[in-house]
């Protein structure tokens, strides 16, 4: 499929990576949406907190939050308002520890795990004609490899799926997330996975050992020393590698669509997937020069550019 071209031009100081990516996650105002809350059984018994705006359409959008975010995010908001103004149910999922309250198996989320979104979509399966999947940044990585990896069977009522923002190459941008010029962004997502890590330890005291958190400094380290064994993987390599999206998608038939913007300082360059988009006609994307990670703003308008294409992508499909 050829790379998709983009006319996405925001006024100046958006023209900025790190100013779109902050004042889209800290500054963006969007009146909280109405969810209405599900709380769905997982086979582990656990619990999944999915947020849902229904209307009695027959077509369905799960939606997966990134790194630390959750159904309250900015961009999850917008995204629900606008689909769901325009014929779409909404179910907006929360990951394992992301809805406010700690879930009960040690395990809880991470860029790979496409079981927990499996358990989702069988939840609404028997109640719509169509669904479709949208993830942003680590969300958009477990859509593409839930498509992407086999392990799963990709049921025909999945109509279409897009990802924004991101990481296909989890090692590449793990080393992206260490450099001095994203420090701002490792430090927010550390404190914030240092207190779970915490509380989980509270949970399974004899699961693994909390000291190494004192010297965690990057990402990188915090998947070494936790997410990596309580998920199952040997280090942070094998985690990078084994929940990468990357070498999945010469593998994808459901039409897709991944927005990746240039001046995202989150991603590597081996996040930008040009050739496998030319090599599978279901792959389509989209690289604008402007928009960060998760920003691309439109000035004095309600949603912003990439919630505009999620829409589009959709209904072109439909």
């Amino acid at each position: 499929m050829p790379i998709l071209t983009t006319d996405y031009l925001p006024i100046l100081p958006f023209r900025n990576g790190h100013i779109s990516t902050i004042y889209s996650s800290q500054f963006r105002k969007f009146d909280p949406v109405s969810f209405t809350r599900k709380r769905i059984n997982t086979p582990d018994d656990d619990f999944l907190d999915i947020d849902f705006l229904e209307g009695g359409n027959r077509k369905v959008v799960i939606l997966c939050h990134g790194l630390e975010g959750s159904s309250a995010s900015k961009y999850i908001q917008a995204t629900s308002d606008l689909l769901h103004s325009n014929g779409y149910d909404i179910a907006a999922m929360n990951y394992r520890f992301c809805s406010g309250e700690i879930n009960r198996q040690l395990r809880t989320y991470h860029s790979g795990k496409t079981e927990d979104l499996h358990t989702v979509i069988d939840h609404v399966l028997p109640n719509y004609d169509e669904i479709y999947l949208g993830g942003f940044s680590l969300g958009g990585n477990i859509v593409l490899k839930y498509i992407g990896d086999g392990v799963y069977p990709v049921h025909p009522k999945i109509k279409a799926v897009v990802s924004i923002s991101v990481l296909v190459d989890l090692e590449g941008a793990a080393q992206e997330l260490s450099k001095l010029k994203n420090r701002l962004y490792a430090r927010h997502f550390l404190q914030t996975l240092a207190q779970k890590i915490k509380l989980k330890h509270a949970q399974y005291p004899n699961a693994f050992a909390i000291e190494p958190l004192d010297k965690v400094k990057k990402l990188i380290d915090f998947d070494d020393h936790f997410t990596s064994p309580i998920n199952g993987f040997n280090n942070a390599k094998d985690y990078y590698a084994k929940s990468s999206s990357k070498q999945f998608l010469h593998q994808i038939e459901t039409p897709t669509l991944v927005i990746n913007a240039l001046d995202d300082p989150f991603l590597s360059k081996s996040c930008y997937p040009f050739d496998e988009a030319r090599e599978n006609p279901h792959l389509n994307l989209m690289t604008p020069r402007y928009g960060g990670h998760v920003g691309f703003i439109m000035h004095n308008q309600k949603y912003f550019w990439n919630e505009q294409q999620i829409l589009r992508f959709f209904e072109k499909i439909t």
